[in-house]
C-alpha cells in the first residue's frame, strides 16, 4: 500500500524492483495498480484454470432403451444398469419407443416407464416426467441429492 501516486512514479518503483505496474481497477477513481511479476501472474492463473478442469466431472447422461412388451429378466437386467449408472452419479434417460400395434397400446409403454421410476426411488429422482414425443415416451431420472 503505497497510496495515491503519479503513473509516473509508479512506474519507476516497478522499474527499480525489476517487476510490472499492472491496473487492477481501471474504473475506480483514482485507477487502482498493483506492482508485481505479471508473468508468474499469469502463469500462476493458467496452472489454476488446468487443475480445475482436471478435477471437474462432467455429468454424462446414459440412456436406457425399453419397449412395451419387454421381458422381466430384461426389465431386472436393464433396470441394473440404471442402478449402477446412477450409483456413479450420471443422470439416465430412460426411453421406450413404441413399434407397430404397440401404438393403439400406449399405456402399456407409461406403465413400464412408471415403474422403473418406482423401482429407482431410492436412489434416484425424477428430472423430467414421462412425456409422450412422438412414438416414443422420455423420462429422466437423476442422482438423489445426499443428506448431510
Amino acid at each position: 500500500m503505497l497510496g495515491v501516486m503519479p503513473t509516473r512514479d509508479a512506474r519507476q518503483k516497478a522499474l527499480d524492483a525489476g517487476l510490472d505496474l499492472v491496473e487492477v481497477s481501471p474504473n475506480a477513481d483514482p485507477p487502482v495498480c498493483r506492482i508485481m511479476d505479471f508473468g508468474k501472474y499469469r502463469y500462476d492463473e493458467a496452472r489454476k484454470q488446468k487443475q480445475a478442469r482436471k478435477h471437474s466431472h462432467a455429468q454424462a447422461v446414459k440412456e436406457i432403451k425399453f419397449h412395451a412388451n419387454v421381458g422381466e429378466h430384461d426389465y431386472h437386467t436393464k433396470l441394473k444398469h440404471i442402478r449402477t449408472f446412477l450409483e456413479k452419479g450420471h443422470k439416465v434417460k430412460v426411453s421406450l419407443m413404441f413399434r407397430g400395434r404397440e401404438n393403439a397400446h400406449r399405456e402399456l409403454g407409461f406403465e413400464v416407464i412408471n415403474r422403473v421410476i418406482k423401482d429407482c426411488d431410492d436412489i434416484g429422482v425424477v428430472e423430467m416426467t414421462p412425456r409422450l414425443m412422438g412414438r416414443t415416451v422420455a423420462a429422466m431420472i437423476g442422482v438423489k441429492p445426499q443428506k448431510i
